[in-house]
Parts: structure tokens; C-alpha cells; sequence
């Protein structure tokens, strides 16, 4: 066999592995829609209510996540104002302790 020989056969088998795939993908939807226990419209109906909800349930996290987040951002915000005031004291306490020992 020559060169071209392969060429073509692999061509052909190519050809054919596609063909069988698009011939196997529309028999494995042929069967689906026989053997699906509800209709498309009902499916559909299903597919939208579930997607409802898990709208809603995500909307809800985020409502939560939103909640915390501002919780926590609070408690940083008084935590940092506690210790700015403790490092203020400690610096003013520092400067004082300073100047009694050099008598100012």
C-alpha cells in the first residue's frame, strides 16, 4: 500500500467515526424522548421552579454573607479603635516616663 492508500483510509475511517457518532447521538435522543418519565413541558415546569429556588437560596446566602460581612467589619473597626487607643496611652505614658527621667 502507498502513502496515499493510508491517507484515504484514514480519511474514511474519520468519516465514518463521525457518521456513527451523529448517528448514535440522535438514536440515544430518539430513546430518551421514549423513555423520559414526564414530558418536555413538564420538565421544563420542573427545571424552572428548582431553578426558583435555588435563585432564591442563593439570594439568601448572599443576604447572610452580606450580614456577616458587615458584623465583622464592625468588630474589626471597634477592635482597631481599642487597640489605637491602648498604643496612644502606651505612647503618652512612654513620653511621660521620658521626661521624668531626664527631670523636664
Amino acid at each position: 500500500m502507498s502513502q496515499q492508500d493510508y491517507e484515504f483510509e484514514g480519511e474514511s475511517t474519520a468519516v465514518g467515526f463521525a457518521a456513527g457518532m451523529i448517528v448514535g447521538g440522535l438514536l440515544g435522543a430518539g430513546v430518551a424522548l421514549l423513555l423520559a418519565p414526564t414530558s418536555g413541558k413538564r420538565t421544563r415546569r420542573q427545571l424552572r421552579r428548582t431553578a426558583e429556588r435555588l435563585g432564591d437560596r442563593a439570594g439568601e446566602s448572599l443576604e447572610s454573607a452580606r450580614d456577616d460581612a458587615r458584623h465583622y467589619a464592625d468588630e474589626a473597626r471597634r477592635a482597631a479603635r481599642r487597640s489605637g487607643e491602648q498604643v496612644r496611652r502606651g505612647v503618652e505614658r512612654g513620653v511621660e516616663r521620658g521626661r521624668e527621667r531626664l527631670n523636664l
